[in-house]
């Protein structure tokens, strides 16, 4: 039975630790049958313990111990690594955010803690790393790059890439993508984030895989329809991307039904500089935009759209199709959120197999890629050059989602 150690942020109802540990103690379901993993929890550390925190009691239930340092949860207080994997979750509590609206998560601290135990004890264990690896994308290299050195499987990034798809769509290995769109809600920059590794589980698919990212840009508020009527971002693509959408929120909440948020039956629907806005328009008070221009010549556009609609879609034009594909991230509701569920079953592998089910790579380019979107905002939505974010992977044969 495998063992397994948890270093997370904070240990509390709705926490990431709480969706994630908590499947590895009492099973999850998945495929239509409850699954418990041959997995064992041993060892906790937690960074905050405000009230209402749940480790003690957790520990107490479970019979496993709850440390004072990550060495010594690795360790189980002894003298040498006593774990087969590391569930590493640094996310929620009470921790600063920096000039770009970043939360300081200590991701990057809290594997390089675990990094120093395998150099010092001489053996290494697969890492799973919830969401991006860091704020910073020189600490993220630096945590992939030691999960290379060090050869161990390292999983990362977000449960929307591994969720069920409404409908069920897997774009071809290697087909020609022409320009690709996300819809996504919420604030920065947690849910952006999300909304990034989705659109990025998708184009990463291309011909040629994918080779980096060359310049970005950010922008809100007016400028985000400026740049759509000036053809920065596709009105079609984002017509297919709402067309997924379960949760129009209208213009009032009785007219919160199936409509047709762009007006695009209306011969007006690009309207020029000056005339009325679009239901849209009239939904979304701070809508922003999300450029990224990948080495290969693709444009990816990301469109949070807070007030309009409450799920993440996605819609794609792909070369000789004559319409575009698209599809929406399905997103359980609370308590459950069972695709957390989907990740619990990617981590498991990782876990049992030593190897990650797809490359820790695309949460790198997705991290970095933020990063700097972020910076362009602070720095008047200038766009951006990105050499830096020269990541080349190769996306796996299957897409690694949820299908039944």
């Amino acid at each position: 039975m495998k063992r397994i150690a948890v270093i997370t942020t904070i240990y509390r109802y709705l926490s990431h630790a709480q969706h994630f540990a908590d499947r590895f103690l009492v099973g999850y379901p998945i495929e239509g049958r409850w699954h418990r993993p041959d997995m064992k929890i041993v060892s906790l550390f937690v960074d905050q313990q405000p009230e209402g925190e749940q480790s003690l009691d957790r520990a107490r239930e479970f019979g496993f111990s709850v440390y004072p340092t990550i060495a010594e949860a690795l360790r189980c207080g002894g003298d040498k690594l006593a774990v087969d994997a590391v569930l590493l979750i640094g996310e929620h509590g009470d921790y600063p955010h920096n000039e770009k609206g970043q939360v300081l998560y200590p991701r990057y601290e809290f594997f390089k803690a675990c990094v120093k135990v395998f150099e010092e004890d001489g053996r290494a264990v697969p890492i799973f790393n919830d969401k991006h690896l860091s704020y910073s994308f020189e600490k993220a290299k630096e945590m992939v790059d030691d999960a290379h050195r060090l050869g161990f499987g390292l999983l990362a990034g977000s449960s929307l890439p591994v969720t069920w798809r409404l409908p069920d769509v897997e774009l071809p290995l290697d087909c020609e993508i022409v320009n690709a769109l996300m819809v996504g809600v919420g604030g920065s920059d947690p849910m952006d984030y999300h909304a990034l590794e989705a659109m990025q589980c998708m184009v990463e698919r291309r011909k040629g895989g994918e080779t980096g990212v060359y310049a970005v840009q950010m922008l809100e508020g007016d400028a985000v329809w400026e740049a759509g009527k000036e053809g920065a971002w596709s009105y079609e693509l984002l017509a297919a991307a709402l067309s997924r959408s379960d949760t129009p929120c209208g213009l009032t909440l009785e007219d919160g039904r199936t409509q047709d948020l762009l007006d695009t039956s209306e011969p007006e629907a690009r309207r020029p500089r000056g005339t009325e806005k679009s239901k849209l328009e009239k939904l979304v008070d701070n809508p922003s935009l999300y450029l990224i221009d990948y080495e290969d010549g693709l444009r990816g556009t990301l469109l949070m759209l807070n007030g309009a609609v409450r799920d993440y879609c996605f819609a794609a034009r792909l070369k000789g199709n004559p319409l575009p594909v698209s599809t929406q991230f399905f997103l359980t509701p609370t308590p459950n959120v069972t695709y957390s569920a989907c990740l619990i079953a990617k981590i498991e592998e990782l876990f049992e197999t030593g190897v990650a089910p797809y490359p820790a790579e695309r949460t790198l380019l997705v991290s970095g890629a933020l990063e700097s979107c972020l910076t362009s905002r602070i720095q008047g939505q200038a766009r951006l050059e990105t050499p830096h974010l020269d990541v080349e992977y190769r996306a796996p044969a299957e897409s690694q989602y949820a299908r039944r």
